[in-house]
């Protein structure tokens, strides 16, 4: 039987409940998984010891864990875990971890897997419009969506295996360097401001691009401004066609709210839109609604938002 390695989704250096729903998903796939715990420090591998029903637990402990990076964690992991089937998280980390080593070990992936019968993996597509499940023919890298499966139970006493392991430092620093150069990417964000063609030009974003700063936040851009202005990079297109987001906040400027933008930042836990139609649909949509022009209201925000950081 192949082996099966989760990998515990880890936070503020503490590991996510989440991790025992990943143990059930294996266990539905046919499996008694290896837990690979990535650490800094030894004692967060020790506090895994006790999910029941896992084979074995694995504490990669590495400094390129104190932070995600990409290239690092993928080149690190794929030295460390055994050949087999690999299970993580739905989280934006986990499911760019999933691909990259899939990548790197030549395997297919499926992404946000909601049901396992037996070797057969039903995942959503079309922005959930439609499903469809897949049977893979060998080893598959996957990541599962939260609160779907039951999570295993804890009590277990298990010791815990420390193997020391290590990124290409080289690239890791690269890419840190690349990302501290750059403003915050709307698919690394907690809060997102975009603007759509509402704003009238790509000069204006300067002005979403003042607020972003001011709070921390990641600049989007909806299709319609992509397509319009040369200026406005894919990279920061949010929607069907661009990138998924999943922040605490997400405040809609000038954007009417069609469905291709929709499909990608409705899952927002809070959604701020300003647009001067009053029947535009991402009103719909919002916990919070502003009926203006971007003239009026983001100067407003953007001193209300100084005095609040000051």
């Amino acid at each position: 039987m192949s082996e099966t390695i989760v990998i515990a989704e880890v936070s503020n250096n503490t590991i996510s409940p989440v991790t025992g729903e990943l143990i059930q998903a294996a266990h539905q796939f046919g499996t008694a998984p290896i837990l690979v715990i990535p650490c800094v420090d030894a004692s967060l591998a020790d506090s895994g010891t006790g999910w029941q029903l896992v084979s074995k637990v694995i504490g990669a402990k590495s400094n390129v864990f104190q932070n995600y990076d990409a290239a690092a964690w993928a080149e690190a992991l794929d030295h460390l875990l055994p050949q087999g089937h690999v299970i993580v998280a739905a989280t934006n980390q986990s499911k760019d971890l999933a691909a990259r080593l899939a990548a790197r070990r030549n395997l297919p992936v499926v992404q946000d897997v909601t049901a396992i019968d037996g070797q057969h993996l039903t995942s959503p597509v079309f922005s959930g419009k439609a499903t469809q499940t897949v049977a893979p023919m060998g080893h598959v890298v996957m990541s599962v969506r939260a609160n779907v499966f039951s999570s295993v139970g804890q009590g277990a006493s298990m010791d815990v295996q420390i193997l020391d392991t290590s990124g290409d430092v080289k690239t890791s620093v690269q890419e840190i360097m690349a990302r501290a150069s750059a403003r915050l990417d709307v698919a690394e964000a907690n809060i997102i401001i975009s603007g759509g063609r509402g704003m009238g030009s790509p000069e204006n974003f300067k002005h979403l691009e003042a607020i972003a700063d001011t709070i921390g936040a990641a600049v989007g851009a909806s299709r319609a401004a992509v397509d319009t202005w040369d200026e406005i990079p894919h990279s920061m297109q949010v929607g069907q066609t661009g990138k998924t987001v999943t922040p605490n906040l997400y405040i809609a400027v000038g954007i009417s709210g069609a469905i291709q933008h929709l499909a990608g930042m409705r899952s927002s836990k809070y959604i701020v839109a300003i647009n001067k139609d009053a029947d535009a649909p991402i009103f719909q949509h919002a916990d919070y609604g502003i009926v203006a022009t971007w003239e009026e209201a983001l100067p407003i925000l953007q001193s209300s938002l100084q005095s609040m950081m000051n």
